[in-house]
């Protein structure tokens, strides 16, 4: 997954005479999560049983359409051993960079993003990083979001070492006070000093986050959900252990999309849940749905580390009841007004130091204290807004009732009058279903 978050072109190779493979659908999957233009290369078109035709037909499938069928995927029929259409191949990769205006200056300053990181008990902290723009340099000092240091060595794929690395380059750099964390960008900055100021600034917003920590929505949080942002789709890897219960999960999955809300499988598959589930699911922030697997022990610990929640089942009710509530978690609710009372001005005090209060009389229902108010003068609107204070007597009170006198004060408003009629609602949230 963090291969693709930092590719600019995904260059898909599916065997002509193989067709479609899992690790084929798994690759797709994680350069649609990134958001990554494709290029499919149909390789071994020179052998005898090569069916391209075939190939195109399964991609389609998938909803990667050739361009040759009007749709907008490129794809090149190619032979990589004999060399067979690999340079149209690359002039296609060239297009779609172009289309895309995929462009990197080597002179501008250094960035990148850490692909993967480790302890070595003899080199320390090690990062193997791309660079994406500029050039980065041995001795340069760079900073991510939780490590920096002095570059002492670089090393580039073939295991030599480098003084300098230009776009589009991974290598791996030694150096680092600490290991950072895959995924986190970095960039070169002039002095030590200025690494430390930023890390502790990192650390401190950090430690700010750690207090307001928002994570990843689970299901359980999904059925409570009463938000007014749109939440339109539940992304869900889906994981089983035959092919027979993956097909009755998708089409079960697929039968409860609606107009309004709807299920998105990013990826779905037979065997044990990976690392690579893992990974594309952090990616999607999607939920990880297993029906009679488990995960292995780094997928296990990814999970809890990504904060990526993975739900078991033996039985697909079960999963479709939880399902059907989140969808529902995710629909807006609609909102309608509640008319709580009403209150005639009968008479108007003047206070010092406070302004006008309106003595009132509740004629139905009750006034609230915190509820909503809107002033009626001769049947038209004239004000709405929120009370300041509500008295019986001189006593503060929450809330009074029909037949009862009080007091009222409003929030930034003294222009009322006697005969001025007062009316008291709520604004009430009712939760959507999908029957």
């Amino acid at each position: 997954a963090r291969g693709a978050q930092v590719t600019d072109i995904a260059i898909l190779v599916v065997a002509a005479d193989d067709g479609i493979m899992p690790q084929t659908i798994e690759a797709m999957n994680h350069a649609k999560a990134a958001g990554v233009p494709i290029v499919v290369a149909v390789n071994k078109i020179d052998k005898p049983a090569a069916k391209p035709e075939r190939v195109r037909q399964q991609l389609s499938d998938y909803g990667l359409a050739p361009e040759e069928w009007g749709g907008d995927t490129i794809m090149v029929d190619v032979g990589a051993k004999t060399g067979v259409n690999v340079d149209q191949l690359l002039e296609m990769v060239i297009l779609v960079a172009e289309m895309q205006e995929l462009r990197a200056d080597p002179n501008a300053a250094p960035e990148g993003t850490v692909i993967e990181a480790n302890l070595d008990k003899g080199k320390g902290p090690v990062a193997t990083v791309i660079v994406q723009n500029g050039t980065l340099r041995r001795g340069d000092i760079i900073h991510t979001a939780t490590a920096w240091g002095k570059i002492r060595a670089m090393i580039d794929d073939s295991g030599s070492n480098v003084d300098s690395a230009g776009p589009s380059t991974p290598v791996e750099i030694l150096g680092l006070e600490n290991v950072p964390q895959p995924g986190e960008k970095f960039s070169v900055i002039s002095t030590e000093r200025e690494a430390r100021d930023i890390m502790s600034q990192y650390e401190f917003e950090r430690r700010e986050k750690d207090q307001n920590k928002s994570k990843r929505l689970t299901l359980e949080e999904l059925y409570e959900k009463m938000q007014t942002e749109e939440v339109p789709q539940l992304s869900i890897v889906l994981k089983t252990d035959v092919q027979g219960s993956l097909e009755a999960f998708h089409t079960s999955l697929m039968k409860m999309n609606t107009d309004i809300v709807t299920v998105n499988i990013v990826h779905e598959g037979v065997g044990r849940i990976s690392e690579s589930d893992v990974m594309l699911a952090s990616a999607s922030n999607a939920i990880i749905v297993g029906f009679n697997v488990r995960p292995d022990s780094n997928a296990k610990r990814i999970a809890e580390a990504e904060g990526v929640q993975i739900r078991f089942y033996q039985v697909i009710y079960d999963m479709l009841d939880d399902v059907h509530a989140a969808m529902e978690g995710m629909l807006a609710p609609e909102l309608r007004e509640n008319t709580l009372g009403t209150a005639e001005i009968r008479e108007i005090f003047r206070v010092p130091k406070i302004g006008n209060i309106a003595g009132c009389r509740v004629m139905e229902g009750l006034i609230r204290r915190n509820a909503k108010v809107r002033l009626i003068r001769e049947g038209v609107v004239f004000w709405n807004g929120e009370l300041s204070s509500l008295k019986h007597f001189k006593e503060d009170v929450r809330e009074i009732r029909s037949g009862n006198e009080c007091g009222l004060s409003f929030e930034k408003f003294q222009d009322f009058r006697v005969g001025d009629v007062i009316e008291a609602y709520e604004i009430v949230k009712e939760k959507k279903t999908l029957d």
